[in-house]
Protein backbone atom coordinates (compact mmCIF):
# COMPACT_ATOMS: atom_id res chain seq x y z
CA UNK A 1 0.00 0.00 0.00
CA UNK A 2 3.09 2.53 0.65
CA UNK A 3 3.71 1.97 -3.39
CA UNK A 4 0.32 3.30 -4.12
CA UNK A 5 0.68 6.05 -1.71
CA UNK A 6 4.11 6.93 -3.47
CA UNK A 7 2.58 6.71 -6.80
CA UNK A 8 -0.39 8.47 -5.62
CA UNK A 9 2.13 11.50 -4.21
CA UNK A 10 4.11 11.56 -7.62
CA UNK A 11 1.12 12.02 -9.45
CA UNK A 12 -0.32 14.46 -7.11
CA UNK A 13 3.46 16.77 -7.71
CA UNK A 14 3.48 16.66 -10.93
CA UNK A 15 -0.44 17.85 -11.50
CA UNK A 16 0.80 20.52 -8.69
CA UNK A 17 3.77 21.66 -10.76
CA UNK A 18 1.60 21.82 -14.21
CA UNK A 19 -0.83 24.25 -12.57
CA UNK A 20 1.44 26.40 -11.46
CA UNK A 21 3.27 25.79 -14.77
CA UNK A 22 0.75 26.25 -17.14
CA UNK A 23 -0.47 30.36 -16.33
CA UNK A 24 3.12 30.95 -18.08
CA UNK A 25 2.48 29.37 -20.97
CA UNK A 26 1.25 31.23 -24.21
CA UNK A 27 1.37 34.87 -26.26
CA UNK A 28 -0.64 37.65 -26.32
CA UNK A 29 -1.62 39.85 -28.31
CA UNK A 30 -4.56 42.60 -29.26
CA UNK A 31 -6.41 44.28 -32.34
CA UNK A 32 -9.14 46.78 -32.46
CA UNK A 33 -11.89 43.91 -32.95
CA UNK A 34 -10.80 42.67 -29.54
CA UNK A 35 -10.97 45.49 -27.71
CA UNK A 36 -14.69 46.40 -29.25
CA UNK A 37 -15.88 42.80 -28.35
CA UNK A 38 -14.89 43.03 -24.96
CA UNK A 39 -15.41 46.26 -23.37
CA UNK A 40 -18.92 48.03 -22.94
CA UNK A 41 -20.68 50.22 -25.27
CA UNK A 42 -20.00 53.12 -23.58
CA UNK A 43 -16.25 52.46 -23.33
CA UNK A 44 -14.95 51.04 -26.61
CA UNK A 45 -14.02 54.03 -28.40
CA UNK A 46 -11.85 55.77 -25.81
CA UNK A 47 -10.69 52.14 -24.95
CA UNK A 48 -10.04 51.17 -28.40
CA UNK A 49 -8.03 54.66 -28.97
CA UNK A 50 -5.89 53.96 -25.47
CA UNK A 51 -4.89 50.76 -26.07
CA UNK A 52 -4.20 51.60 -30.09
CA UNK A 53 -0.42 51.10 -29.68
CA UNK A 54 -0.43 47.31 -27.96
CA UNK A 55 -2.19 46.94 -31.78
CA UNK A 56 -0.16 44.24 -33.50
CA UNK A 57 2.79 44.12 -30.53
CA UNK A 58 2.92 40.19 -29.23
CA UNK A 59 3.82 39.49 -25.52
CA UNK A 60 5.51 36.62 -24.41
CA UNK A 61 3.92 36.54 -20.81
CA UNK A 62 0.86 37.69 -19.04
CA UNK A 63 3.34 39.88 -17.01
CA UNK A 64 4.74 41.56 -20.33
CA UNK A 65 0.95 41.82 -21.54
CA UNK A 66 -0.45 43.42 -18.02
CA UNK A 67 2.14 45.51 -17.62
CA UNK A 68 1.65 47.21 -20.92
CA UNK A 69 -1.72 47.33 -20.85
CA UNK A 70 -1.32 48.57 -17.16
CA UNK A 71 0.80 51.75 -18.20
CA UNK A 72 -1.43 52.57 -20.97
CA UNK A 73 -4.53 52.57 -19.17
CA UNK A 74 -3.66 53.82 -15.54
CA UNK A 75 -2.01 56.68 -17.65
CA UNK A 76 -5.46 57.72 -18.80
CA UNK A 77 -6.89 57.43 -15.86
CA UNK A 78 -4.59 59.16 -13.80
CA UNK A 79 -4.61 62.68 -15.97
CA UNK A 80 -8.05 62.46 -15.84
CA UNK A 81 -7.68 62.17 -11.78
CA UNK A 82 -5.21 64.68 -11.89
CA UNK A 83 -7.66 67.58 -13.38
CA UNK A 84 -10.76 65.51 -11.23
CA UNK A 85 -12.52 64.34 -14.73
CA UNK A 86 -13.83 61.89 -12.44
CA UNK A 87 -16.92 61.49 -14.74
CA UNK A 88 -14.73 60.30 -17.25
CA UNK A 89 -12.44 58.04 -15.78
CA UNK A 90 -12.87 54.52 -16.79
CA UNK A 91 -13.74 52.70 -13.40
CA UNK A 92 -14.00 49.01 -15.39
CA UNK A 93 -11.20 46.88 -14.79
CA UNK A 94 -11.02 45.22 -18.40
CA UNK A 95 -7.32 43.45 -17.81
CA UNK A 96 -8.95 40.30 -17.08
CA UNK A 97 -11.49 39.83 -20.36
CA UNK A 98 -8.92 41.22 -22.33
CA UNK A 99 -5.99 39.08 -21.15
CA UNK A 100 -8.38 36.18 -21.63
CA UNK A 101 -9.87 37.04 -25.20
CA UNK A 102 -5.58 38.06 -26.36
CA UNK A 103 -4.78 34.75 -25.40
CA UNK A 104 -2.56 32.51 -28.03
CA UNK A 105 -1.85 29.41 -26.10
CA UNK A 106 -1.79 25.44 -26.27
CA UNK A 107 -3.82 25.29 -23.23
CA UNK A 108 -6.36 26.94 -25.22
CA UNK A 109 -6.11 24.90 -28.19
CA UNK A 110 -5.97 21.56 -25.84
CA UNK A 111 -7.94 22.85 -22.62
CA UNK A 112 -8.78 18.95 -21.92
CA UNK A 113 -5.10 17.50 -22.29
CA UNK A 114 -3.63 20.17 -19.93
CA UNK A 115 -6.78 19.94 -17.75
CA UNK A 116 -5.76 16.02 -17.34
CA UNK A 117 -1.94 16.39 -16.76
CA UNK A 118 -2.35 19.13 -13.92
CA UNK A 119 -6.06 19.01 -11.98
CA UNK A 120 -6.71 15.59 -13.29
CA UNK A 121 -3.57 13.79 -11.90
CA UNK A 122 -3.52 16.09 -9.03
CA UNK A 123 -6.98 14.26 -7.75
CA UNK A 124 -6.20 10.95 -8.97
CA UNK A 125 -2.99 11.24 -6.75
CA UNK A 126 -4.85 12.87 -4.39
CA UNK A 127 -7.37 9.63 -4.10
CA UNK A 128 -4.11 7.26 -4.60
CA UNK A 129 -2.74 8.55 -1.76
CA UNK A 130 -5.92 8.55 0.42
CA UNK A 131 -7.60 5.40 -0.19
CA UNK A 132 -4.84 3.05 1.26
CA UNK A 133 -4.55 4.58 4.34
CA UNK A 134 -4.70 2.96 7.60
CA UNK A 135 -4.77 -0.06 5.68
CA UNK A 136 -4.94 -3.14 7.76
CA UNK A 137 -4.67 -1.31 11.15
CA UNK A 138 -7.64 -1.37 13.64
CA UNK A 139 -10.57 1.15 13.26
CA UNK A 140 -9.74 4.39 15.74
CA UNK A 141 -8.75 7.71 15.06
CA UNK A 142 -4.75 8.08 14.85
CA UNK A 143 -3.29 11.33 14.78
CA UNK A 144 0.17 9.68 15.24
CA UNK A 145 3.19 11.77 14.80
CA UNK A 146 1.23 15.01 13.82
CA UNK A 147 3.91 17.52 15.83
CA UNK A 148 6.60 16.39 14.31
CA UNK A 149 4.76 16.87 10.97
CA UNK A 150 6.45 19.18 8.68
CA UNK A 151 2.72 19.86 6.99
CA UNK A 152 1.23 19.62 10.15
CA UNK A 153 2.94 21.35 13.05
CA UNK A 154 3.60 24.75 11.17
CA UNK A 155 7.33 23.04 9.33
CA UNK A 156 8.85 24.49 6.45
CA UNK A 157 6.46 22.30 4.52
CA UNK A 158 3.17 23.91 6.38
CA UNK A 159 4.71 27.24 5.59
CA UNK A 160 5.49 26.52 2.49
CA UNK A 161 1.88 25.39 1.64
CA UNK A 162 0.13 28.12 3.37
CA UNK A 163 1.79 30.43 1.22
CA UNK A 164 0.71 28.93 -2.19
CA UNK A 165 -2.71 29.64 -0.83
CA UNK A 166 -2.45 32.74 0.47
CA UNK A 167 -0.61 33.76 -2.81
CA UNK A 168 -3.50 32.05 -5.00
CA UNK A 169 -6.26 33.48 -3.38
CA UNK A 170 -4.24 37.09 -3.74
CA UNK A 171 -4.18 36.50 -7.65
CA UNK A 172 -8.05 35.06 -7.49
CA UNK A 173 -9.40 38.19 -5.82
CA UNK A 174 -7.08 41.32 -7.32
CA UNK A 175 -5.27 39.82 -9.56
CA UNK A 176 -7.52 37.38 -11.76
CA UNK A 177 -5.67 38.43 -15.18
CA UNK A 178 -2.82 36.42 -14.22
CA UNK A 179 -4.94 33.07 -13.96
CA UNK A 180 -6.49 33.72 -17.66
CA UNK A 181 -4.63 30.42 -18.92
CA UNK A 182 -6.18 28.61 -16.13
CA UNK A 183 -10.00 29.82 -16.57
CA UNK A 184 -9.39 29.08 -20.43
CA UNK A 185 -8.21 24.99 -19.47
CA UNK A 186 -11.93 24.95 -17.46
CA UNK A 187 -13.92 26.58 -20.03
CA UNK A 188 -15.18 23.58 -21.73
CA UNK A 189 -16.33 22.52 -18.38
CA UNK A 190 -18.40 25.63 -17.91
CA UNK A 191 -19.71 25.72 -21.41
CA UNK A 192 -21.05 22.12 -20.98
CA UNK A 193 -22.58 23.10 -17.47
CA UNK A 194 -24.34 26.69 -17.62
CA UNK A 195 -23.10 27.38 -21.93
CA UNK A 196 -20.64 30.10 -20.64
CA UNK A 197 -17.49 30.36 -20.84
CA UNK A 198 -15.11 30.07 -17.45
CA UNK A 199 -14.61 33.19 -15.08
CA UNK A 200 -12.24 32.78 -12.26
CA UNK A 201 -14.94 31.97 -9.92
CA UNK A 202 -16.04 28.78 -12.01
CA UNK A 203 -12.07 28.12 -12.05
CA UNK A 204 -12.48 28.56 -7.98
CA UNK A 205 -15.16 26.58 -7.33
CA UNK A 206 -14.07 23.44 -9.62
CA UNK A 207 -10.85 23.17 -7.85
CA UNK A 208 -12.96 24.16 -4.29
CA UNK A 209 -15.23 21.06 -5.11
CA UNK A 210 -12.91 18.50 -5.89
CA UNK A 211 -10.02 19.45 -3.15
CA UNK A 212 -13.73 18.38 -0.84
CA UNK A 213 -14.03 15.35 -2.50
CA UNK A 214 -10.65 14.78 -2.59
CA UNK A 215 -9.79 15.77 1.21
CA UNK A 216 -13.17 13.75 1.76
CA UNK A 217 -11.86 10.23 1.13
CA UNK A 218 -9.39 11.11 3.41
CA UNK A 219 -11.74 11.87 5.82
CA UNK A 220 -13.80 8.90 4.90
CA UNK A 221 -10.30 6.48 5.79
CA UNK A 222 -8.95 8.63 8.94
CA UNK A 223 -12.21 8.16 10.48
CA UNK A 224 -14.26 5.07 9.49
CA UNK A 225 -15.79 2.92 12.60
CA UNK A 226 -17.39 6.57 13.55
CA UNK A 227 -20.62 6.71 12.11
CA UNK A 228 -21.35 10.65 12.98
CA UNK A 229 -18.17 11.63 11.25
CA UNK A 230 -18.77 9.73 8.39
CA UNK A 231 -22.16 11.17 7.75
CA UNK A 232 -21.30 14.58 7.91
CA UNK A 233 -18.41 13.77 5.48
CA UNK A 234 -20.80 12.78 3.32
CA UNK A 235 -23.11 15.91 4.09
CA UNK A 236 -20.37 18.59 3.14
CA UNK A 237 -19.54 16.51 0.25
CA UNK A 238 -22.69 16.69 -1.11
CA UNK A 239 -23.92 20.16 -0.55
CA UNK A 240 -20.66 21.54 -1.95
CA UNK A 241 -20.89 19.57 -5.57
CA UNK A 242 -24.72 19.48 -5.78
CA UNK A 243 -25.84 23.09 -4.19
CA UNK A 244 -22.54 24.73 -4.27
CA UNK A 245 -21.16 24.02 -7.43
CA UNK A 246 -23.90 22.10 -10.14
CA UNK A 247 -27.17 23.44 -9.46
CA UNK A 248 -26.38 26.86 -9.45
CA UNK A 249 -24.55 26.64 -13.09
CA UNK A 250 -27.75 24.20 -14.28
CA UNK A 251 -30.26 27.50 -13.57
CA UNK A 252 -27.69 29.87 -15.46
CA UNK A 253 -28.17 27.40 -18.42
CA UNK A 254 -31.76 27.62 -18.21
CA UNK A 255 -31.92 31.33 -18.37
CA UNK A 256 -32.35 31.40 -14.94
CA UNK A 257 -30.47 33.40 -11.76
CA UNK A 258 -27.22 31.58 -10.36
CA UNK A 259 -28.26 31.28 -6.61
CA UNK A 260 -26.49 28.87 -4.16
CA UNK A 261 -29.82 27.81 -2.07
CA UNK A 262 -27.80 26.54 0.90
CA UNK A 263 -26.31 30.30 1.30
CA UNK A 264 -27.62 32.42 4.06
CA UNK A 265 -27.35 35.94 4.92
CA UNK A 266 -25.02 37.62 6.84
CA UNK A 267 -22.52 34.59 5.30
CA UNK A 268 -23.90 35.59 1.42
CA UNK A 269 -23.53 39.27 2.23
CA UNK A 270 -24.98 40.46 -1.27
CA UNK A 271 -28.22 38.84 -0.79
CA UNK A 272 -29.91 42.10 -0.70
CA UNK A 273 -27.90 44.56 -2.67
CA UNK A 274 -30.08 46.33 -5.16
CA UNK A 275 -29.07 44.16 -8.27
CA UNK A 276 -29.31 40.98 -6.05
CA UNK A 277 -33.28 42.58 -5.67
CA UNK A 278 -33.50 43.38 -8.79
CA UNK A 279 -32.65 39.97 -10.59
CA UNK A 280 -35.00 38.27 -8.45
CA UNK A 281 -37.64 40.45 -8.97
CA UNK A 282 -36.98 40.55 -13.02
CA UNK A 283 -36.89 36.56 -13.12
CA UNK A 284 -40.79 35.52 -12.92
CA UNK A 285 -41.99 33.08 -10.20
CA UNK A 286 -38.43 31.24 -9.96
CA UNK A 287 -36.63 34.45 -8.74
CA UNK A 288 -39.20 35.27 -6.35
CA UNK A 289 -39.10 32.10 -4.76
CA UNK A 290 -35.03 32.50 -4.56
CA UNK A 291 -35.70 35.55 -2.72
CA UNK A 292 -38.35 34.42 -0.27
CA UNK A 293 -36.43 30.90 0.43
CA UNK A 294 -33.51 32.80 1.08
CA UNK A 295 -35.51 35.09 3.42
CA UNK A 296 -37.21 32.31 5.39
CA UNK A 297 -33.54 30.64 5.91
CA UNK A 298 -32.92 33.84 7.45
CA UNK A 299 -36.03 34.55 9.52
CA UNK A 300 -37.20 30.87 10.31
CA UNK A 301 -34.81 28.36 8.97
CA UNK A 302 -31.61 29.30 11.30
CA UNK A 303 -33.44 29.58 14.20
CA UNK A 304 -35.47 26.78 14.20
CA UNK A 305 -32.77 24.50 13.12
CA UNK A 306 -30.50 26.05 15.80
CA UNK A 307 -32.99 25.79 18.43
CA UNK A 308 -32.96 21.24 17.75
CA UNK A 309 -29.74 20.68 16.70
CA UNK A 310 -27.30 23.36 17.28
CA UNK A 311 -25.14 25.38 14.70
CA UNK A 312 -23.57 22.14 13.68
CA UNK A 313 -26.58 21.68 11.49
CA UNK A 314 -24.78 24.31 9.15
CA UNK A 315 -21.17 24.46 10.03
CA UNK A 316 -20.63 21.12 9.82
CA UNK A 317 -23.07 19.41 7.84
CA UNK A 318 -23.96 21.57 4.98
CA UNK A 319 -21.77 25.00 4.89
CA UNK A 320 -18.76 24.97 2.49
CA UNK A 321 -16.31 27.13 4.45
CA UNK A 322 -16.97 24.21 6.75
CA UNK A 323 -16.48 21.78 4.29
CA UNK A 324 -13.29 22.97 3.21
CA UNK A 325 -12.52 23.73 6.99
CA UNK A 326 -13.49 20.06 7.67
CA UNK A 327 -11.66 18.02 4.66
CA UNK A 328 -8.84 20.40 3.91
CA UNK A 329 -7.73 21.64 6.74
CA UNK A 330 -8.92 18.61 9.00
CA UNK A 331 -4.88 17.97 9.31
CA UNK A 332 -4.09 21.22 10.93
CA UNK A 333 -6.90 21.53 13.41
CA UNK A 334 -4.93 20.68 16.34
CA UNK A 335 -3.20 24.42 15.50
CA UNK A 336 -6.11 26.55 16.76
CA UNK A 337 -4.78 28.79 19.58
CA UNK A 338 -6.79 28.25 23.19
CA UNK A 339 -5.79 30.61 25.07
CA UNK A 340 -8.13 32.74 26.69
CA UNK A 341 -6.26 35.57 25.16
CA UNK A 342 -7.81 34.03 21.51
CA UNK A 343 -11.13 33.72 22.57
CA UNK A 344 -11.34 37.34 23.99
CA UNK A 345 -10.08 38.64 20.53
CA UNK A 346 -12.86 35.97 19.18
CA UNK A 347 -15.70 37.59 20.67
CA UNK A 348 -14.98 40.90 19.74
CA UNK A 349 -14.23 40.21 16.13
CA UNK A 350 -16.89 37.95 15.31
CA UNK A 351 -19.41 39.71 16.23
CA UNK A 352 -18.01 42.65 15.25
CA UNK A 353 -18.50 41.69 11.78
CA UNK A 354 -21.54 40.57 12.42
CA UNK A 355 -22.97 43.94 13.29
CA UNK A 356 -21.26 45.13 10.60
CA UNK A 357 -23.14 43.08 8.07
CA UNK A 358 -26.57 43.75 9.56
CA UNK A 359 -26.09 47.36 9.65
CA UNK A 360 -24.19 47.55 5.62
CA UNK A 361 -27.53 45.65 4.93
CA UNK A 362 -30.18 48.18 6.65
CA UNK A 363 -28.55 51.08 4.86
CA UNK A 364 -28.77 49.00 1.47
CA UNK A 365 -32.27 47.53 2.10
CA UNK A 366 -33.43 51.68 2.81
CA UNK A 367 -31.20 53.16 0.20
CA UNK A 368 -32.64 50.79 -2.02
CA UNK A 369 -36.66 51.28 -1.22
CA UNK A 370 -35.95 55.33 -1.05
CA UNK A 371 -34.75 55.53 -4.73
CA UNK A 372 -31.52 55.99 -3.80
CA UNK A 373 -32.39 59.35 -1.82
CA UNK A 374 -31.09 58.30 0.99
CA UNK A 375 -27.27 57.91 0.53
CA UNK A 376 -27.00 57.92 -3.09
CA UNK A 377 -23.96 55.81 -4.48
CA UNK A 378 -22.68 56.01 -0.97
CA UNK A 379 -23.46 52.32 -0.34
CA UNK A 380 -21.66 51.64 -3.47
CA UNK A 381 -18.55 51.92 -0.96
CA UNK A 382 -19.72 50.48 1.79
CA UNK A 383 -20.14 47.33 -0.18
CA UNK A 384 -16.89 47.82 -1.95
CA UNK A 385 -15.35 48.16 1.58
CA UNK A 386 -16.82 45.21 3.13
CA UNK A 387 -16.54 43.01 0.09
CA UNK A 388 -12.42 43.72 -0.27
CA UNK A 389 -12.33 43.34 3.82
CA UNK A 390 -14.63 41.08 5.33
CA UNK A 391 -15.47 38.96 1.70
CA UNK A 392 -11.82 38.42 0.19
CA UNK A 393 -9.09 39.45 2.74
CA UNK A 394 -11.06 37.44 5.80
CA UNK A 395 -12.81 34.95 4.27
CA UNK A 396 -10.35 34.30 1.48
CA UNK A 397 -6.62 35.01 1.97
CA UNK A 398 -6.92 34.64 5.60
CA UNK A 399 -9.44 32.32 6.15
CA UNK A 400 -8.15 29.44 4.01
CA UNK A 401 -4.64 30.75 3.30
CA UNK A 402 -3.72 30.45 7.19
CA UNK A 403 -4.73 26.61 7.44
CA UNK A 404 -1.65 25.89 8.24
CA UNK A 405 -0.69 28.63 10.45
CA UNK A 406 -3.50 29.09 12.69
CA UNK A 407 -5.67 25.95 12.19
CA UNK A 408 -8.47 25.33 9.72
CA UNK A 409 -11.40 27.73 11.03
CA UNK A 410 -9.85 30.99 11.15
CA UNK A 411 -12.91 32.41 9.50
CA UNK A 412 -15.67 30.36 10.88
CA UNK A 413 -14.03 31.11 14.93
CA UNK A 414 -12.90 35.01 14.01
CA UNK A 415 -14.51 36.22 10.97
CA UNK A 416 -18.04 34.36 9.59
CA UNK A 417 -21.11 36.81 10.64
CA UNK A 418 -23.43 33.35 10.12
CA UNK A 419 -21.54 31.80 12.35
CA UNK A 420 -22.08 34.63 15.16
CA UNK A 421 -25.83 34.35 14.23
CA UNK A 422 -26.23 30.65 15.26
CA UNK A 423 -23.95 31.10 18.23
CA UNK A 424 -26.28 33.67 19.47
CA UNK A 425 -29.15 31.20 19.16
CA UNK A 426 -26.68 28.27 19.98
CA UNK A 427 -26.00 29.74 23.10
CA UNK A 428 -29.09 30.81 24.65
CA UNK A 429 -31.83 29.20 23.10
CA UNK A 430 -30.92 25.64 21.79
CA UNK A 431 -31.21 21.98 22.92
CA UNK A 432 -27.94 21.26 21.93
CA UNK A 433 -24.83 20.50 24.29
CA UNK A 434 -21.66 18.26 24.90
CA UNK A 435 -22.21 16.92 27.62
CA UNK A 436 -19.29 15.50 30.08
CA UNK A 437 -18.53 12.53 32.46
CA UNK A 438 -15.58 14.27 34.64
CA UNK A 439 -15.41 11.25 36.76
CA UNK A 440 -14.07 9.48 33.94
CA UNK A 441 -11.99 12.15 32.45
CA UNK A 442 -7.96 11.04 32.66
CA UNK A 443 -6.94 14.72 31.33
CA UNK A 444 -5.22 13.32 28.13
CA UNK A 445 -5.98 16.24 26.43
CA UNK A 446 -7.10 14.64 23.38
CA UNK A 447 -10.42 16.70 23.47
CA UNK A 448 -8.40 20.38 23.58
CA UNK A 449 -5.93 19.39 21.30
CA UNK A 450 -7.63 18.66 18.44
CA UNK A 451 -10.83 21.39 18.90
CA UNK A 452 -10.37 23.28 15.75
CA UNK A 453 -12.55 25.89 17.27
CA UNK A 454 -10.13 26.43 20.39
CA UNK A 455 -12.67 25.61 22.89
CA UNK A 456 -10.38 24.26 25.95
CA UNK A 457 -13.12 20.79 26.39
CA UNK A 458 -10.49 19.25 28.54
CA UNK A 459 -11.72 21.94 31.25
CA UNK A 460 -15.05 21.83 31.02
CA UNK A 461 -14.46 17.26 30.86
CA UNK A 462 -12.41 17.95 34.54
CA UNK A 463 -15.49 19.31 36.06
CA UNK A 464 -18.25 17.62 34.65
CA UNK A 465 -19.44 20.65 33.12
CA UNK A 466 -21.78 20.76 29.81
CA UNK A 467 -20.46 22.38 27.01
CA UNK A 468 -22.49 25.27 25.58
CA UNK A 469 -20.40 27.63 23.83
CA UNK A 470 -21.88 29.72 20.99
CA UNK A 471 -18.40 29.27 18.61
CA UNK A 472 -19.15 24.84 19.12
CA UNK A 473 -19.79 24.03 15.67
CA UNK A 474 -20.80 20.23 16.51
CA UNK A 475 -17.89 18.99 14.94
CA UNK A 476 -17.90 15.88 17.17
CA UNK A 477 -14.16 15.34 17.08
CA UNK A 478 -13.67 15.75 20.69
CA UNK A 479 -15.96 13.14 21.30
CA UNK A 480 -14.47 10.69 18.60
CA UNK A 481 -10.84 11.25 20.12
CA UNK A 482 -12.05 10.96 23.35
CA UNK A 483 -10.08 7.53 25.06
CA UNK A 484 -12.75 7.10 27.92
CA UNK A 485 -16.42 8.20 26.60
CA UNK A 486 -16.73 10.95 28.65
CA UNK A 487 -17.81 13.40 26.05
CA UNK A 488 -21.13 13.15 24.36
CA UNK A 489 -23.38 15.56 21.94
CA UNK A 490 -26.67 15.97 22.83
CA UNK A 491 -29.82 17.31 21.72
CA UNK A 492 -32.00 17.24 24.61
CA UNK A 493 -34.39 19.02 27.13
CA UNK A 494 -33.41 22.66 27.53
CA UNK A 495 -33.35 22.04 31.39
CA UNK A 496 -30.11 22.02 33.37
CA UNK A 497 -28.69 22.57 29.66
CA UNK A 498 -26.39 25.41 31.82
CA UNK A 499 -24.18 23.37 34.70
CA UNK A 500 -23.71 26.30 36.70
CA UNK A 501 -21.82 24.37 40.07
CA UNK A 502 -19.98 21.43 38.15
CA UNK A 503 -17.96 19.07 39.96
CA UNK A 504 -14.46 20.15 40.66
CA UNK A 505 -11.89 17.45 40.44
CA UNK A 506 -8.24 18.55 41.89
CA UNK A 507 -5.94 17.47 44.26
CA UNK A 508 -8.36 17.90 46.96
CA UNK A 509 -10.47 15.22 45.38
CA UNK A 510 -13.91 15.80 44.35
CA UNK A 511 -15.79 19.13 45.92
CA UNK A 512 -18.64 20.56 44.97
CA UNK A 513 -18.52 23.71 43.65
CA UNK A 514 -22.32 24.87 45.25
Amino acid sequence: MKLIQKLGLILFLIGLGSFILIPFLGNYSLDKELVLANTKDIHQAKMAEILEPMYGESYSSNFTFLNAFGDYFNTYNDQLKAEANWDQVIWDDYSFSLALAGLDSPVKDDPWMFFALSIGLAVLGGIFYNLPKYQGEPEGIKNNGIFHSSMKNRGILGMITGSFLILFYILLYWFPAYLVTLVAMVSPISEMLSGNPASQWFLYGLIYTLAIIVMGVRMFRKYRGNKYQQLRTASVMFFQTAFAFLIPEILVLLNQPYFDFKNIWPLDYDFFYDYQISTFLSSGGVGMFMLIWGILLIIVGVPVFTYFFGKRWYCSWVCGCGGLAETVGDPYRQLSDKSLKAWKYERYIIHGVLVLAVVMTLVTIANYFSGFSFLGNATNQLHSFYGFAIGSAFAGVVGTGFYPFMGNRVWCRFGCPLAAYLGLVQRFKSRFRITTNGGQCISCGNCSTYCEMGIDVRAYAQKGQNIVRSSCVGCGVCSAVCPRGVLKLENGSEENRITDFPILIGNDSVKLNA
